[in-house]
């Protein structure tokens, strides 16, 4: 079943449990999920809905760091709700030591292409095979963390 598959049936499941919580989220999930679909003016890919996905939960955590910058634990508290939520939907998080084995290869990928030992300034095209690379397992990870590795790497 697609993302937006299993959302449709778990609004039907929080409307018989009457969780309004969770049924508005799944709403907006939802709402965001077909205005893009509109937008393209065909059906999406797995990878557009987890792209969308991932969208919104970075606005989720940018939220909650505004709100507990801001003393609204509640509202921060909502917002985590919610990244939980959404994260449910979400490809099997990558570890660190997997993402990490990527980017060694990433960047061993990228010194036998260059033939040359790629250094800082090569930080472009290493993340960008990294992200590749991270794509094409089906796993996800954060950016910040990859971009964070693939430094560290070349920095060696």
């Amino acid at each position: 079943m697609s993302i937006a598959e299993n959302i449709n049936a778990d609004i039907i499941t929080a409307m018989k449990a009457k969780d309004e919580h969770r049924l508005t989220t799944l709403r907006m999930v939802k709402s965001a999920l077909r205005s893009k679909e509109i937008d393209k003016r065909q059906p999406l890919t797995d990878a557009e809905q987890t792209q969308i996905l991932t969208t919104l939960l970075k606005q989720r955590r940018e939220s909650v760091e505004s709100f507990t910058k801001g003393n609204r634990p509640e509202l921060a508290a909502k917002e985590q709700a919610e990244i939980a939520m959404i994260e449910a939907y979400m490809p099997q998080a990558a570890g660190e030591d997997q993402i990490r084995e990527i980017v060694v290869a990433a960047i061993a990928q990228l010194a036998a292409s260059t033939g040359a030992k790629p250094g800082p300034r090569d930080m472009g095209a290493a993340m960008k095979l990294a992200q590749q690379s991270i794509q094409a397992t089906g796993l996800r990870a954060d950016g910040k963390l990859v971009s964070e590795l693939v430094k560290a790497e070349l920095a060696k």
